[in-house]
């Protein structure tokens, strides 16, 4: 053998032996690799929730009452921390109306919660949202004062309705619904707040409604001309205006009270309506002196 050919066969041997080690420590690397990284999503399935954040419309929900909801869900592994769960538990709480979860890698879970948005109290126990749905919370927690309602049940949709619509045109005169009650007959009775209770009957609210922005100007300045006459008599005059019964096709009447009792018969009434809603009647008992107007 030449030395030529021999040197060729040297070549072939080294670049043999370097490559076969080159793979050997390319393997080793792979299989190095490979078990670190076993180790570390290991420890990381078994890793905790380290971090929970709680966000959202929340002007009623305290944090605290979305920790206290979780405190029995088990947080200790990430990947196995069942979102549906955190959502069911957090939806439990009373003031709430929606709620989203999410797990974030590598430790921490969002909680997004919506309170609701309540419009009016419902018969005394409940709260009505802004979809005439009704919910049981802690009216403690109201950070604003509600009208109340009172009605059938499965009325509570109608009564929102209405609220809104006639609330609407008696903010044209200044004035709003403090109470709506909705008897069993369908029978409509709004008190104002300026104390005045209207009683609409069955038909035609939005128009006796209308015919009472009209009027109402009259009956004040009519009251005023009485105080002015009792004041030159030197005698001072002692009343208001207790009632408007528009349930005629083109007048109403008018029931006076005593300033001196406007106190006591407001929390009367009011305990009777909570006692029992069916006891309304559709008819007013009419029990003061009365100034009727007609077209």
């Amino acid at each position: 053998m030449s030395n030529k050919q021999l040197t060729t066969k040297n070549q072939h041997v080294l670049a043999f032996g370097l490559g076969l080690a080159f793979f050997v420590v390319v393997l080793i690397s792979l299989i190095s690799a490979a078990w670190w990284l076993s180790q570390q999503v290991f420890g990381q399935e078994n890793s905790p929730v380290n971090s929970v954040v709680i966000s959202g419309e929340m002007p009623y929900t305290k944090r605290q009452d979305v920790m206290t909801a979780i405190s029995q869900i088990d947080l200790g592994n990430f990947f196995e921390v069942d979102v549906n769960d955190i959502q069911v538990q957090v939806s439990a709480l009373p003031w709430v109306y929606s709620v989203s979860v999410r797990k974030q890698w590598p430790d921490e879970v969002k909680i997004y919660v919506v309170d609701q948005t309540p419009i009016a109290l419902w018969n005394g126990d409940f709260l009505l949202n802004q979809f005439g749905k009704a919910f049981q919370a802690d009216i403690a927690r109201l950070n604003q004062a509600l009208p109340q309602f009172f009605g059938p049940e499965g009325s509570e949709l109608l009564a929102l309705e209405n609220y809104s619509n006639l609330n609407g045109l008696l903010e044209y005169s200044n004035l709003a619904i403090d109470e709506l009650v909705l008897s069993e007959r369908f029978s409509w009775q709004l008190t104002l707040n300026d104390g005045v209770m209207l009683n609409l009957g069955r038909e035609e609210r939005v128009e006796r409604i209308q015919r009472f922005m009209d009027v109402y100007p009259l009956i004040k300045s009519h009251l005023k001309q009485k105080i002015k006459a009792k004041k030159n008599n030197k005698k001072q005059l002692k009343q208001a205006v207790d009632y408007i019964d528009l349930r005629y096709d083109t007048g109403l009447a008018v029931g006076w009270k005593s300033i001196a009792n406007l106190s006591f018969k407001k929390q009367s009434n009011r305990w009777v309506k909570m006692r029992n809603i069916k006891a309304f009647s559709e008819e007013m008992k009419i029990t003061n002196k009365e100034f009727t107007l007609h077209a």
